[in-house]
């Protein structure tokens, strides 16, 4: 499939697949939207100062480099898995310029780390930071109570309803811990009803530029 490099609203960027006309990113502003769902109501949910966070939908980085930036931030331990059945080429990595969006030209060299280090293998990024990149169909995941947050982040339901199933969410329910946190862009009452039919408490919250909702699922 044919892919390119577009500028959101924010004046970050993002990849486009033209044939889907769906993008790794929001329209209204990739930075943003990150921010908003996975930073604000995900990692500044929880407490804990050591967090294992999971992402579906490893995609461009952007999620794991401002969790990164986060995490320094708030002198949290993280240890970030990132799954990704098509990864992006190191090519379209270097067009995108989150760095410069978030205004922190020094995360560069994080950025370049995480894209160019092993897959299949825990790498640390920094002291405080662990990565392991897994190139894996979403519904071969099999973990069992090993993450305490997960970001949840992959094609919308329009291009791929495949990964927004009972089935799907179910291993997520399973992949982590008690009182562990999914948190997505999606607000579909389908979406919402599958996350609750496993077991997972369901929030609609205020959502990002451009959404009016979005869920935050809780394991009880």
């Amino acid at each position: 499939m044919k892919r390119r490099i577009i500028t959101t609203g924010d004046g970050s960027k993002t990849i486009q697949i033209e044939e889907w006309n769906e993008q790794y990113h929001s329209l209204h502003g990739a930075v943003q939207e990150a921010y908003h769902v996975f930073i604000d109501h995900g990692l500044r949910h929880l407490p804990q100062n050591q967090l294992d966070i999971l992402e579906i939908g490893f995609g461009t980085g952007l999620n794991a480099l401002i969790t990164f930036s986060e995490a320094q931030k708030e002198h949290k331990k993280i240890r970030y898995c990132g799954v990704e059945k098509y990864p992006v080429s190191i090519g379209e990595i270097k067009q995108l310029n989150y760095c410069e969006a978030l205004g922190f030209k020094k995360l560069q060299e994080i950025f370049a780390k995480m894209h160019i280090c092993d897959w299949q293998k825990e790498v640390a990024i920094h002291e405080n930071f662990l990565l392991i990149k897994r190139q894996q169909d979403f519904l071969e995941i099999d973990d069992q109570n090993a993450f305490d947050l997960v970001y949840f982040d992959a094609f919308g339901a329009r291009v791929q309803p495949e990964l927004w199933t009972v089935e799907v969410f179910e291993k997520m329910f399973k992949a982590l811990r008690s009182k562990g946190v999914l948190v997505t862009y999606a607000a579909k009452g389908s979406v919402r009803r599958a996350m609750q039919s496993v077991g997972f408490s369901v929030e609609r919250l205020p959502g990002p530029p451009g959404k009016r909702e979005m869920l935050r699922a809780t394991k009880p």
